[in-house]
């Protein structure tokens, strides 16, 4: 699987060394060691002798033994997150979400000790820089999505939910018996969520319609460029208001 290459547990990393960059060594050399620890437990020493290296090798090209783990969480969650796609091709965002979502299950299922990496350096009332890839992803996605009207909510909201959704299915499903995994709690959370926050989805109907004051609110929020005739303070403040439009009318039919 692509998204995770370098993370190949069953390699040395020395058999790679060929053609692997230092710097891919050692990405290398960390996701071993932390996977075979069983925890987030890594030594330096370690790591540098799996990967053929130094210590002071290791700070230069990370700056300290948690900047490389960082980079290894990092790196292994975008790799997922983000499949190849021809050059070119049209992505529909609903599409993409429900994909990277299947993809985001699949990587814990697969992954579990890697998983409670990714999910367990969080700190109350800090941005988790692990999980930001995720989060704007499905940002981006939901933009597009609001500029053609699909959007019952903001799409940082909507991307917050679904996020938050989606790690908490994964949990559910990692601490099931193996061979009791039930994949139709996540397609049925999936589009539980996808018909809370879109205007069209395959899934069940919301309990409460969408405005249309809302969705065009959302809509116009969404499509407002930066280099439009409005100055950036005129920008931000319509959208401002726009999307505390949209926000309070979904609201208030909730």
């Amino acid at each position: 699987m692509r998204y995770i290459r370098y993370i190949s547990y069953g390699s040395d990393v020395r058999e790679e060394s060929a053609t692997a960059t230092t710097r891919d060594r050692l990405l290398l050399a960390a996701a071993q060691v932390l996977h075979e620890s069983g925890d987030r437990t890594a030594s330096t020493r370690a790591i540098c002798a799996r990967a053929g290296v130094q210590a002071p090798t290791l700070y230069h090209h990370f700056g300290s033994k948690q900047g490389l783990i960082d980079a290894v969480i990092q790196h292994g969650f975008k790799q997922y997150l983000e499949p190849d796609r021809p050059a070119g091709e049209p992505v529909d965002p609903m599409e993409a979400i429900r994909d990277g979502w299947d993809r985001h299950v699949r990587f814990g299922l697969d992954h579990p000790g890697f998983y409670a990496l990714l999910y367990g350096r969080v700190v109350r009332g800090r941005p988790c820089a692990i999980t930001s890839p995720a989060l704007g992803r499905l940002t981006e996605l939901l933009e597009r999505a609001a500029r053609a009207g699909r959007l019952r909510v903001p799409p940082a909201e909507a991307a917050a939910q679904l996020l938050a959704a989606n790690v908490g299915v994964t949990l559910s499903l990692i601490a099931q018996p193996e061979d009791r995994t039930d994949l139709a709690l996540s397609r049925d959370v999936r589009e539980a969520v996808l018909a809370a926050v879109c205007v069209s989805s395959d899934g069940p109907p919301p309990a409460a319609p969408v405005s249309a004051g809302a969705a065009a609110a959302i809509a116009l929020a969404a499509a407002l460029d930066d280099d439009s005739e409005l100055t950036a303070g005129e920008t931000a403040l319509l959208r401002e208001l726009l999307q505390r439009l949209a926000a309070s009318s979904w609201r208030g039919r909730a």
